[in-house]
């Protein structure tokens, strides 16, 4: 990194929003993938008028941009791999404004999830994304990423949560896509196509979101199995009724006896799997409603069916099914999480074969999830100081990849790709369908400096 682009970057951020010490620099090349990398520098943008000079330069001397939230993301989405600059969004936090009358809210990227939340609920509203990270994580990287979480079953991913956004592209041009309504078709949906493309398109200064009506009440729902092909046979059930529950998680036996120890909900013992599920609504639909998923839920294998009868108990079973993702890295040295997706008719083939798989390798597979979209997260648990073991993990990645593919399913559904993904996407996708999001690529950002390395594999 040359003095005069130095200099340069200087004259655009003041001296309290750039990093150049290393120490301080390192801390931000990582992610919740446990990758990282050193940034030559760090800046933290104010504004939009930043973000535009700051790609001007980048272009002009072939830097290197990553943007970054909060770093939540499991992937290596953020790391970044060709040094360059980090761009952190945390000093960038605005809400904008509220448009209650219209239902949306205009917002920064470094916006948490959960200040969104906060004030959708003063007005009577929330945003629908909710990942497990959302206490944390920053709308920005709900964005790059397609991060739903459980509510997705109902009212869909963040891509059907976003009316708009402004970016900045690799050209260093102001780009403002979308609508204000609910509804319009005039020209190509870009506002989709930048969503869940990893920063790779685009950095966003501005989203518009669409909130949805808070829901009259709620009911929750702990339902326990004898095998996980019991619980998988009632979620393919469950959805297939026409009351639509707005989360229904998945948690197989190993999951269970491993959150035990940190959880105050109670967790059934000696049960193969359970179910968490959500319906919300009016109070008069929430008692017919909860009549026909207990009736679908109910089948030969099914141990038992409690209601959370407090809001207390409802926070402690979602506490519980937000904890388990953090709680598996205290149990093994590593994880590799992989959030595939399948039909939901086909969560029983799913889950049948990743046992063989488990016993194939003997290597720990937990599986727990956002069931009724049939986003199920693949936990291998395993060593990375054993060098023999991870041969066999990856041998065992292979086989499960392959096996979602057979199943009619995808590689990631909220996840993304970024760099541990990024090598099997010729997997899913073949070359015609590569070399057409290359050319998109090319068009936004014909320098690849941003985020470059990320979501395709290599050529």
């Amino acid at each position: 990194m040359n003095s005069q682009f130095i200099a340069q970057l200087k004259q655009t951020f003041d001296a309290e929003d750039c990093l150049f010490d290393k120490a301080l620099r390192w801390t931000y090349g990582y992610d919740n993938s446990r990758l990282h990398a050193l940034p030559e520098a760090v800046v933290f943008a104010r504004n939009q008028q930043q973000i535009i000079q700051l790609v001007k330069l980048c272009r002009h001397y072939r830097i290197p941009i990553t943007s970054r939230g909060s770093g939540t993301g499991t992937t290596g989405a953020t790391v970044p791999i060709a040094g360059g600059i980090i761009l952190s969004f945390e000093r960038m936090n605005s809400i904008l404004h509220i448009d209650a009358a219209n239902r949306l809210i205009i917002a920064e990227p470094g916006v948490t999830n959960q200040a969104i939340q906060d004030a959708a609920a003063a007005h009577g509203f929330f945003w629908p994304p909710d990942p497990t990270s959302s206490a944390v994580c920053t709308i920005g990287g709900n964005l790059a990423y397609n991060s739903a979480g459980p509510r997705a079953v109902k009212y869909g991913s963040t891509r059907d949560n976003v009316l708009g956004l402004t970016v900045v592209t690799g050209k260093a041009e102001l780009l403002k896509t979308g609508v204000k309504t609910t509804k319009g078709v005039v020209g190509y949906d870009l506002t989709r196509l930048l969503i869940g493309s990893e920063g790779t398109l685009g950095i966003i200064t501005e989203a518009t979101l669409k909130l949805t009506p808070l829901a009259e009440d709620k009911r929750t729902l702990q339902i326990s199995y004898d095998s996980i092909h019991s619980a998988a046979q009632a979620v393919s059930a469950i959805m297939a009724q026409p009351v639509t529950p707005c989360a229904l998680e998945f948690i197989d036996k190993h999951s269970i006896e491993m959150i035990r120890d940190y959880s105050s909900a109670h967790l059934p013992h000696h049960a193969g799997a359970m179910l968490m599920v959500e319906l919300d609504g009016s109070k008069s639909y929430l008692e017919e409603g909860i009549e026909s998923i207990i009736s679908a839920a109910k089948n030969s294998g099914c141990l038992e069916i409690n209601t959370a009868r407090s809001e207390q108990e409802k926070k402690a079973l979602w506490d519980t099914r937000k904890a388990l993702s953090p709680a598996l890295r205290k149990i093994a040295p590593k994880k590799i999480n992989e959030d595939v997706v399948v039909p939901v008719s086909r969560i029983p083939e799913l889950i049948e074969h990743l046992e063989h798989l488990s016993q194939k390798y003997n290597i720990p597979i937990v599986n727990f999830g956002h069931a009724g979209n049939g986003n199920i997260h693949v936990n291998l648990l395993t060593d990375p100081d054993d060098a023999q073991l991870q041969i066999k993990v990856q041998d065992c990645l292979q086989e499960v990849f392959q096996l979602v593919l057979s199943l009619e399913g995808t590689l990631s559904g909220e996840h993304g790709i970024g760099l541990v993904k990024k090598e099997y996407v010729g997997k899913e996708l073949d070359e015609m369908n590569l070399s057409y999001m290359r050319a998109i690529k090319k068009q936004f950002d014909p320098d690849n400096i941003l985020n470059p390395g990320k979501c395709f594999p290599d050529l």
